[in-house]
């Protein structure tokens, strides 16, 4: 089946687009991960029917975009990771609006947008995302969130339908939306931004820059702010105050630069990650009785 599977896929994206026993530490901004069976690249076109094909022959399937918000095992992946990435990167800009395909990078928009004198996607030019994920997140930093912009999103569904939703219809909120909920994948992704002056534009972006760097561990591998934000706290004030400040597990660390990333020392497993986690968590709730939920999706075998 394996055989037949794989020669299925060429047949759909082309043999350059499908890579077999691929580390997924390729495809992960905290660069762990074991190997998928098969990584798919696809286009817009080809991508309803990958999906298909995987259906058919009751082969597992994993959507993912850059990678940046996952921990994928160690063990790797069975089936089919499908990777919407540069085949599907197409930003537009007609006026104030911005059209983006959902592979395009986050920041990548924001940087077309900036050059077209348009405001309102500052907030997302240090996102390391794409656009697709962030609407499944609904991202957000600085104070700025998908939400704001989103004017409509066009989605896949699980019937292999295409369709075109309007921003209330996704339940918008902090870090969540439906897309994942509906089996939707994010196709593209309309946004309404607004005409600015261009040296405040490029002024808020690198005040952000500046922010971002002095305030994250960015020279290590990770995926951002590993927990959400619980309710009337900070995660990373809990971490620090429940004294985890550079608390370690094999290569994985908590970060000494902000308390709230864990990150990828260099020699890091994805089980140690997970583990230190999981030890953050049960520290942080026996010491002030908050329990922290993963902002990180664990995807794939750990082993």
């Amino acid at each position: 089946m394996c055989k037949n599977i794989y020669q299925d896929l060429c047949d759909i994206v082309g043999s350059e687009h499908v890579l077999r026993d691929e580390p997924m530490s390729r495809h992960t901004t905290f660069r762990l991960g074991g190997p998928a069976d098969f990584l798919v690249m696809p286009d817009r076109e080809a991508l309803p029917e990958v999906i298909a094909c995987c259906k058919e022959n009751d082969i597992p399937f994993l959507v993912i975009g850059n990678g940046s918000n996952l921990l994928c095992g160690d063990g790797g992946v069975d089936g089919v990771v499908i990777e919407i990435g540069k085949r599907m990167a197409d930003i537009r800009i007609d006026g104030t609006a911005v059209t983006a395909e959902a592979g395009a990078l986050l920041s990548a928009a924001a940087a077309q947008a900036a050059a077209a004198d348009l405001t309102g996607l500052e907030f997302a030019a240090g996102i390391p995302g794409s656009v697709g994920g962030a609407v499944v997140m609904n991202a957000g930093a600085y104070g700025g969130e998908m939400k704001d912009i989103l004017t409509e999103v066009t989605v896949l569904t699980e019937k292999g339908d295409i369709c075109t939703l309007p921003k209330e219809s996704l339940d918008l909120s902090y870090r969540h939306s439906i897309v994942t909920e509906r089996g939707y994948i994010v196709l593209s992704v309309s946004m309404k931004l607004s005409e600015g002056n261009p040296d405040a534009i490029y002024g808020r972006m690198a005040e952000l820059k500046e922010k971002r760097v002095s305030k994250q561990p960015l020279e290590y591998p990770s995926a951002g702010s590993t927990f959400k934000r619980p309710e009337g706290y900070f995660a990373g004030k809990l971490i620090e105050d429940a004294g985890l400040r550079g608390f370690s597990c094999g290569g994985a660390q908590v970060s000494e630069k902000h308390c709230g990333f864990v990150i990828n020392r260099g020699n890091a497993s994805a089980a140690d990650v997970r583990s230190l986690m999981e030890q953050v968590q049960k520290t942080v709730a026996e010491q002030f009785g908050v329990m922290l939920e993963p902002e990180v999706k664990f995807v794939g075998k750990f082993v």
